[in-house]
C-alpha cells in the first residue's frame, strides 16, 4: 500500500465563540440533522467529501462497526444541502464528554470556492457547543485543503499539538 507522511494538527476551543457569519447570499442552503442515516448514505457522504483528502478511517470499518458509531445518541451527523442536493456534512461526537469532537467536516468538491466554508464551519461549531462541553476539539492534517487550518483558527480554534503520521493513499 502506498503511504505518505502527513502532519496532523490538533486544535481546541475552550469557550463558545460569538460567531456572526451570515448565510451566503442566493445559496438555497438547508442544514439538516440526519437522525438515523443509513450505512449507505453515510458512506456516500464520507467518500464524497473525504476521497480527495484520503479519509480512510471510516472506510476501514465494516458495516456493523460503523452502524454502532453513527447510531449512538452521542453522535450527530449533519448534512448541508445546496439547491436540494447534498453539499457536505459534519459529525459531532460527544462520546468523550465533557469534550465534544468535530469528528469530520467538509464540503463536496463541487461546492468548494462558493463561499460556503466559513458559514458551514460556524454552524458546525454551534452544533458542537449545543452539547454544552467544556472544550471542543478538531484535527486537520496537511492532506486537507489548504484553507482548512487557517479557517479553523479564524473561527476560534487554537492548536494544542501536532504529530507526524503515515497515511495509506491507495484507493
Amino acid at each position: 500500500m502506498p503511504e505518505i507522511k502527513t502532519t496532523v494538527t490538533f486544535l481546541e476551543m475552550r469557550a463558545e465563540p460569538r460567531l456572526h457569519v451570515p448565510t451566503p447570499v442566493n445559496s438555497k442552503l438547508m442544514l439538516m440533522r440526519a437522525e438515523k442515516p443509513s450505512i449507505g448514505f453515510y458512506r456516500f457522504l464520507y467518500d464524497a467529501v473525504g476521497r480527495s483528502y484520503h479519509w480512510i478511517d471510516r472506510k476501514q470499518l465494516d458495516d456493523a462497526a460503523l452502524a454502532t458509531i453513527i447510531a449512538d445518541s452521542r453522535v450527530e451527523i449533519w448534512v448541508l444541502y445546496a439547491a436540494g442536493q447534498p453539499a457536505g456534512f459534519f459529525e459531532v461526537n460527544a462520546i468523550e464528554t465533557p469534550v465534544v469532537e468535530l469528528g469530520y467536516f467538509g464540503l463536496m468538491p463541487e461546492f468548494h470556492g462558493l463561499g460556503l466554508g466559513k458559514w458551514f464551519l460556524a454552524e458546525a461549531i454551534r452544533a458542537c457547543w449545543a452539547r454544552k462541553p467544556e472544550r471542543v476539539i478538531v484535527e486537520t492534517c496537511t492532506l486537507d485543503g489548504p484553507a482548512a487550518l487557517p479557517l479553523y483558527q479564524k473561527l476560534g480554534f487554537a492548536p494544542y499539538g501536532r504529530k507526524e503520521k503515515m497515511v495509506d493513499v491507495s484507493d
